[in-house]
């Protein structure tokens, strides 16, 4: 049986593009006792990405070159010599970006049920992105009724699930996003109170959009980005406020410098605590718990960006640092 598959051929230098991937086609050996093939119906494209590409210290090695694009996928089981998996299973595991995945159970985060939600679903709401906004916000941020939640890249697929959940928990949301279209998906589709399109915002003006959408500061923020615009929402910190790092894509690598923040973490006995969801996956079950009666009852609405095809991948993702995406970036095989 022939797989197809992505292989990372050559690093950013500096930009992810299409061209660090090859298209290689294989041809799979018999299944060996205790092993299992999953066929890939759907993959993810996420801006973690960006760093799993690069050869630089990280939470995680990089993808090694001529390795198998790592990425989350949910799949069917079709073929199995293992005994806690069979023929028709659906699972949400690390596959990697091809058509077919030999696994022994090692990648596998859970099994899915395809009745709960749509099977894509499970690479976002019900996946690591669904996991990451819970999580991150309820272990970090620990929002309370009443309080202000702001959240940077708040269009994104992390960041949309974040102000819904912290809206069903009682708290006025904030987003803040790069396009004017992106803020009235989060007002309409995404239930913010106050969107700020720091694009349209120079200097001193992000401040003043951010007094006006938080005229009790901030007690709550879930930071997706780093940079210039935390720089400024830490600024409206009250007594207490936690932080949730997730995303630090807005720094530069080639310029890490920044304010000093020790002074406003001392006089607001704030709490700055980095993210990452490896640490919880474990726990992916206990976050799908708590998310699917949100989803069912309609309280986590989501976008979609799907491309068609393997070799479309890398284009996805392209687009996706780009910030020209309009939803979860998902590839259809």
């Amino acid at each position: 049986m022939k797989n197809r598959k992505l292989v990372l051929a050559k690093r950013p230098d500096p930009t992810v593009d299409r061209g660090l991937f090859r298209l290689e086609e294989i041809e799979l050996s018999p299944l060996k006792e205790g092993q299992f093939l999953v066929r890939n119906l759907f993959l993810s494209v996420d801006p973690a990405m960006r760093g799993w590409v690069a050869d630089m210290p990280s939470y995680i090695p990089p993808v090694a070159l001529g390795e198998v694009m790592r990425s989350f996928a949910v799949g069917e089981v079709v073929e199995s010599r293992h005994p806690d998996y069979v023929t028709g299973d659906m699972l949400y595991g690390r596959f990697g970006w091809q058509e077919l995945a030999v696994s022994d159970g090692a990648d596998v985060e859970r099994k899915v049920d395809p009745q709960a939600a749509p099977l894509a679903a499970n690479l976002h709401v019900l996946g690591m992105t669904g996991a990451t906004a819970w999580f991150g916000l309820t272990e970090i941020g620990n929002p309370q009724s009443g309080e202000t939640v702001v959240v940077s890249t708040a269009a994104g697929a992390v960041g949309s699930m974040v102000g819904q959940i912290a809206k069903a928990r009682g708290c006025r949301t904030v987003g803040i996003t790069g396009s004017n279209d992106k803020a009235r998906r989060c007002r309409e589709e995404f239930g913010y109170d106050a969107v700020i399109n720091y694009k349209a915002c120079q200097g001193e003006d992000l401040s003043s959009g951010l007094a006006t959408a938080c005229p009790k500061g901030v007690d709550v923020y879930f930071d997706n980005v780093s940079g210039p615009i935390s720089d400024a929402v830490m600024g409206f910190f009250n007594v207490g406020a936690r932080m949730t790092v997730c995303g630090v894509i807005g720094i530069s690598p080639a310029h890490l410098s920044g304010p000093r923040v020790a002074r406003t973490l001392l006089v607001k006995r704030a709490r700055m605590q980095g993210f990452l969801i490896f640490d919880h996956m474990h726990r992916l079950s206990e976050a799908v718990e708590s998310l699917l009666p949100l989803f069912k009852a309609g309280k986590l609405n989501y976008s979609e960006e799907i491309y068609e095809g393997l070799e479309q991948a890398p284009v996805g993702l392209e687009n996706l640092l780009a910030g020209t995406n309009q939803g979860k970036v998902l590839v259809k095989l």
